[in-house]
């Protein structure tokens, strides 16, 4: 077996998948309301953008069983360039 080939078996996928992606971002805007509500001392903000830090996982969680994680089967790996 070549280097190549056992590396590629060996490579989880870094979580490269849409679940992923949509999870992160979605949790990523909310760092970012949750970040700036507490900055301008809205505590109702803060607390909904913790929720909807929840809210992003729960997506990415849910996107992953419907096939879309990685090594899903709705999920086409592109190969790396």
């Amino acid at each position: 077996m070549s280097t190549e080939t056992n590396h590629a078996a060996s490579d989880p996928g870094h979580g490269n998948s849409p679940a992923a992606w949509t999870a992160v971002i979605i949790m990523l805007v909310a760092f970012a309301i949750g970040t700036l509500a507490f900055w301008f001392n809205i505590v109702w903000l803060v607390i909904a953008a913790a929720g909807l830090v929840v809210v992003g996982a729960l997506v990415g969680w849910l996107l992953a069983r419907l096939g879309y994680g990685v090594g899903g089967a709705k999920l086409q790996p592109k190969a790396h360039s």
